[in-house]
């Protein structure tokens, strides 16, 4: 199965009023590789996008369940769904899993997971192919730009190996790869 493409239409959503942010986002995704566009679902890999803007910080997520909780469908025993509990519960306390440079004195804001297996935000179902995954996102409200972003998914979700990041501020887009152990995204360059 392929990915989807995140698109200006969810962002706009996000950010109705936000030129800066609209021109990063359709920048990002015109300049995007092949290796990063249309990827294929892949276990142990996730996705993160960041956008920095003015007062606010919004980190999007995108993985296979697989990565996250074990499985890819919905949860058949007690224990499974134990295990979801507990992600959705780590996932929404995103002011845990993401520390953002203390000197932004940012704040947790909403947080939205969206997962069909799960059935889990407003996900519309799917055939099952065997392959669920989930899409979040976390916003915070910032007092000032931060710098960096440390991403505690790998200690959260030991079967994630690597993780994709991209971000947009108002000095450009980045992209880099995270792999174990590695959780710091600079984002004052």
């Amino acid at each position: 199965r392929v990915r989807r493409a995140r698109g200006a239409t969810r962002s706009a959503a996000l950010f109705p009023t936000t030129t800066l942010f609209r021109a990063t986002t359709a920048l990002a995704a015109s300049i995007a590789t092949p290796a990063w566009a249309g990827k294929a679902h892949e276990h142990g890999a996730a996705r993160i996008d960041i956008a920095v803007e003015p007062g606010r910080l919004v980190v999007s997520l995108e993985s296979p369940l697989e990565g996250l909780l074990g499985f890819e469908r919905a949860p058949r025993s007690a224990a499974e769904k134990r295990a979801v509990e507990s992600m959705v519960a780590t996932l929404k306390a995103a002011d845990t899993l993401f520390r953002i440079d203390p000197a932004a004195q940012c704040s947790l804001g909403p947080v939205t997971l969206t997962s069909a297996p799960l059935k889990l935000g407003d996900a519309k179902a799917t055939a099952d192919d065997g392959h669920g995954d989930l899409d979040a996102e976390f916003e915070f409200a910032c007092k000032s730009a931060p710098a960096f972003v440390e991403v505690g998914l790998f200690k959260a979700f030991p079967r994630l190996a690597r993780l994709e990041v991209q971000t947009a501020t108002a000095k450009g887009q980045r992209k880099q790869v995270l792999v174990r152990p590695a959780l710091r995204v600079d984002l004052a360059r």
